[in-house]
């Protein structure tokens, strides 16, 4: 027979508190943001997937190339951040030798 699940009452209600402020916050912004002016910076007739495909490759296939160099270093930051953090987990997620489960 089983029994119910008690409740732990020794939980921190600070850091629920801290993530319900949080998705508050992020909510607000979510539903207040306009979306209107997605392409806003560049030319109607120009694809940004394909000039953002041209500076990656240093290529200079259209003339929007030069006008966005910061796609560049946006993307190697990205990179330096997903590498650390694919490290990292594998780095958690090995065992170790000196004891855990085995």
């Amino acid at each position: 027979m089983t029994s119910r699940p008690e409740f732990a009452g020794d939980l921190n209600f600070g850091s629920g508190l801290a993530a319900v402020a949080l998705f508050a916050v992020m909510a607000v912004v979510f539903v207040g943001a306009g979306f209107e002016s997605a392409t806003a910076g560049f030319p109607a007739d120009v694809s940004v997937t394909a000039s953002l495909g041209y500076v990656l490759m240093d290529l200079n296939g259209t003339a929007l190339a030069e006008a966005t160099p910061g796609f560049l270093a946006a993307f190697e930051i990205i990179d330096v951040v997903l590498v650390a953090a694919l490290a990292g987990a594998v780095f958690l997620a090995n065992r170790s030798s000196q004891g855990g489960d085995q």
